[in-house]
C-alpha cells in the first residue's frame, strides 16, 4: 500500500486540478487530534480504488493557500475533487460510509 500523496500549494493545480482520475484530498494539520481518526479511512480509500482515484493529503499549517481557496475552516476536512472541481465536501466527524458514498459518486 501506498501512502497518500503529499501535496503542496505549489502542486495544487497539477496533482487536483488537472488530474485524470478523481482526487481525495484530506485537509488536514499535525495538532488536530480528529486528522489523526481519519487516516486509516484515507489510506483504506487509497488501497481499495488504487489506479482509480489518487487519494492525498494537504497540511494546512504548512500550506493555507489551498485550504483557504476552499473556505476549509475546520479540520478534518475532506473534498473529493473530479475533473478539477470539488464534487463532495465532509467536515468534522466524518462516518466511513458517508466517505465511501463520496468517492463512489464521484467515479460514477
Amino acid at each position: 500500500m501506498s501512502p497518500p500523496l503529499e501535496l503542496t500549494d505549489d502542486d495544487w493545480q497539477t496533482r487536483v486540478l488537472d488530474a485524470g482520475e478523481p482526487v481525495v484530498v484530506d485537509f488536514w494539520a499535525p495538532w488536530c487530534v480528529p486528522c489523526r481518526k481519519v487516516h486509516p479511512m484515507i489510506e483504506d480509500i487509497g488501497e481499495r480504488y488504487a489506479g482509480r482515484v489518487v487519494v492525498a493529503k494537504l497540511n494546512i499549517d504548512d500550506h493555507p493557500r489551498s485550504a483557504a481557496r476552499y473556505d476549509v475552516l475546520s479540520l478534518p476536512t475532506v473534498m473529493v475533487f473530479r475533473d478539477g472541481e470539488p464534487v463532495a465536501r465532509l467536515a468534522g466527524t466524518i462516518k466511513r460510509d458517508r466517505l465511501e458514498e463520496a468517492v463512489a459518486s464521484a467515479l460514477a
